[in-house]
């Protein structure tokens, strides 16, 4: 586990330096191209700037960002029990310091994410369509992947690598519309002379063509270790719950789902997701190619290819005969280790029916929301809005009087 974690850290730094030579490179041309030759320097300084102030809010507060942005709220043990011990169980399996916090966003799209900056300081945030639609081997499976992305240091890969991609998308954005509302100014520095204006014109020329190209590129960097990264959670997964089919049929019934897509959900923070929020679901999602994540096909056959064991070495064996691929496992953590499969807990064989989970899933919302449940004892359950005004509310059916609590 320590060379894969150790082969992930010597691919964050290789990405990192690749998006910050890109950063310094637009800054680098736009800066030229805006203020003239001697302009370079002055547009790769504030390219880098721009870029530390983002990198210290993201390291000071950067989780708190993603869940805000998120809609995530907190929640407790007593809201979520089942939820909250297979976090700890996965925890333990894994080895982290410490429990991640745990967070329901109220969107009946299923999906999930982790984020924060290091193993002892993490949060898991599920959505309630997650909890509501999938068995306890099926949550078992998202909480494991997510898990393995803490484990693997892949979340504070995730927020630095954001700040690196938003900050170049910002500087070409500065870019853009400082040509178009300054673009006179830039006369000062031709000196008049046509080979001196023909020269400016080339590096506008050059400066626009560098900042649509640039996002461009760095966004490709950006999503190609996201595909391999999320492959190695899928692998890390069926290695904590020796039972790959749970993240299997999890992935299968959230590519599935027909829930729109996430509300709060975009384009900095769909890398997070263990499925991309902002693509389409049912079954085109099963064989569409993301740009942020694989193929959901492709990693529900790799899961189910795992016949002989859940060991990383079982992952790679069943990745190449999917794929016809190398391996995207380092070759340091394919060292033999045997990890029996475990068969379905009894509960997960029990399928809810489709109106139940749809009821289930509206209740969580709510109750993330912050409404009160109560019952009648005339057996009536009432769902009271958090901005119901009045202290007490009568039960349509007996017309009792109840007491809401904290009011």
């Amino acid at each position: 586990m320590w060379e894969l974690i150790r082969a992930n850290k010597r691919n964050s730094i290789i990405l990192m330096t690749l998006m910050a030579m890109v950063l310094l490179g637009i800054g680098l041309l736009i800066g030229a191209a805006l203020f003239g030759p001697r302009g370079a320097l002055i547009g790769m300084a504030i390219a880098v700037v721009v870029w530390l102030v983002m990198m210290l809010v993201s390291l000071s507060s950067g989780d708190e960002i993603f869940l805000a942005a998120a809609g995530a709220k907190p929640v407790t043990h007593d809201d979520y029990p089942q939820l909250f011990n297979i976090v700890e169980e996965m925890t333990i399996a894994a080895g982290l310091p410490a429990v991640p916090k745990v967070y329901v966003i109220p969107d009946p799209a299923p999906n999930a994410f982790a984020t924060g900056r290091d193993p002892s300081r993490a949060s898991v945030a599920v959505t309630a369509g997650l909890l509501g639609r999938l068995n306890r081997d099926e949550l078992q499976g998202v909480i494991a992947h997510e898990i393995s992305h803490i484990l693997h240091r892949d979340i504070m890969y995730v927020t630095l690598a954001g700040v690196m991609l938003g900050t170049i998308v910002l500087l070409s954005e500065i870019f853009f519309r400082g040509m178009l509302y300054g673009g006179g100014s830039r006369r000062r520095y031709s000196g008049g002379g046509k080979s001196s204006g023909g020269a400016e014109a080339l590096l506008i020329v050059v400066a626009v063509v560098a900042a649509i190209l640039a996002p461009i590129m760095a966004q490709l960097l950006y999503f190609a270790l996201s595909r391999r990264r999320e492959y190695l959670a899928d692998a890390g997964a069926a290695r904590l719950t020796r039972y790959p089919e749970g993240l299997a049929a999890a992935l299968e019934k959230i590519a599935a789902d027909a829930s729109p897509q996430m509300a709060k959900a975009n384009k900095v923070s769909a890398p997070m997701y263990i499925v991309n929020p902002l693509k389409p679901r049912g079954q085109a999602a099963l064989s569409n190619l993301s740009s942020t994540h694989p193929p959901i096909a492709e990693r529900i056959k790799i899961l189910r290819g795992m016949m002989h064991g859940a060991s990383f070495k079982d992952y790679s064996d069943a990745y190449t005969a999917v794929t016809k691929k190398p391996t995207v496992v380092p070759a340091m953590a394919l060292s033999k280790e045997d990890i029996a499969l475990r068969e379905a807990g009894a509960k997960a064989k029990q399928q809810q029916r489709r109106q139940e989970q749809v009821r289930q899933v509206g209740d969580i919302m709510r109750q993330v929301g912050g409404f009160a449940f109560l019952t009648c004892a005339c057996g009536l359950k009432m769902k009271v809005p958090p901005d119901y005004k009045s202290p007490q509310v009568r039960c349509p059916r007996c017309k009792r009087t109840h007491d809401i609590p904290g009011k």
